[in-house]
């Protein structure tokens, strides 16, 4: 990638000035019609520059408030399965971007500024590259290229998708003269269910005819570019995970198609995992669970929720410690 002139290339001893320079880059991209920008580039060698389009862009959206182990359960999972169903040979052509929607940042937003979130991501992407480096010293098998973290002023998934893809080489992955990636989504089964509520699109058969809003219309250039990788949340609310498997097989199995749909996104261009983590560790991470922690100065805690340098950038900046949980 080309670096855009508000990229944030903070070192490790940098770290105090991090949420300046992103706070700079942040002003920047809000003054520019851009829809997507990428502010921070980690590749997992620093002494290359990224080259090309990834194969793949595994793509965790979330409001990252702060970054937590679930989280990175998420994106290790995901970025491992990558690697192990494409071989070796191929493997080193995946790239995760940590992505946050700003389409409210002309507001305070609580409880941690976007600056501050943006900090912890940044931090948050060099942990993944070390935990993938840890689990494959050698670069022999997860061979991630590195870790992006990106902004969008787009608020729903299938704008987002195009954003990306249409983005100018200075601001995101667009080459010219190769394929643009695929985009995996790793998203909750609480997002699946919102993907597909019809609420949030018009009739197929609207009145006045046009169909440009419908779910068929909207979603189907999304699955032509990107999949979804879902992983259950068991919960009250979800039901457990042979529910939650039930409702995807019933979409699959013509759901879809009743409320607007195309069942062939549901069998091909969805898949569902497990959480990846212990039932007690699934059921306590949360960032009403950071907040409560912080809250209490319980400090051991915290880093049962969210990764080392993480709480302790929380801890330093003081961040949550004035926020309810």
């Amino acid at each position: 990638m080309a670096s855009s002139p508000s990229a944030v290339g903070a070192p490790k001893d940098g770290l105090p000035a991090l949420v300046a320079r992103f706070a700079q880059a942040l002003e920047n991209f809000q003054r520019s019609d851009a829809t997507f920008r990428i502010l921070s580039t980690r590749n997992r060698d620093p002494a290359k520059a990224r080259a090309g389009s990834p194969k793949t862009l595994l793509v965790l959206d979330s409001s990252f408030n702060p970054p937590t182990l679930a989280h990175k359960r998420m994106a290790l999972s995901a970025l491992f399965e990558d690697s192990d169903a494409r071989g070796v040979e191929n493997s080193g052509q995946s790239r995760i971007l940590l992505l946050l929607a700003i389409n409210n940042a002309d507001k305070a937003p609580k409880p941690a500024a976007f600056p501050q979130r943006l900090a912890m991501m940044h931090i948050f992407g060099d942990e993944l590259l070390a935990d993938v480096a840890a689990a494959d010293p050698r670069g022999e098998r997860y061979r991630c290229d590195g870790v992006d973290v990106g902004v969008t002023t787009e608020p729903y998934f299938h704008a987002k998708a195009a954003a990306v893809a249409a983005a100018s080489s200075a601001d995101g992955y667009h080459r010219p003269d190769q394929q643009p990636p695929e985009q995996v989504y790793l998203t909750g089964f609480d997002t699946l269910i919102r993907i597909f509520d019809p609420k949030y699109y018009s009739s197929p058969t609207s009145a006045d005819g046009d169909n440009s809003s419908s779910m068929a219309a909207v979603l189907g250039p999304f699955f032509a570019r990107a999949r979804l990788r879902v992983t259950t949340r068991p919960d009250a609310d979800w039901g457990s995970v042979a529910d939650q498997a039930a409702y995807l097989e019933g979409l699959r199995q013509g759901g879809l198609e009743r409320v607007g749909g195309r069942a062939e996104w549901a069998r091909d261009r969805i898949d569902m995992v497990g959480g990846g983590g212990s039932k007690q560790e699934e059921a306590v991470v949360s960032s009403t669970k950071v907040r409560e922690a912080v809250l209490r100065e319980n400090w051991d805690a915290l880093k049962t929720l969210v990764s080392g340098d993480v709480a302790d950038w929380i801890r330093e900046q003081g961040l949550y410690a004035g926020a309810s949980a």
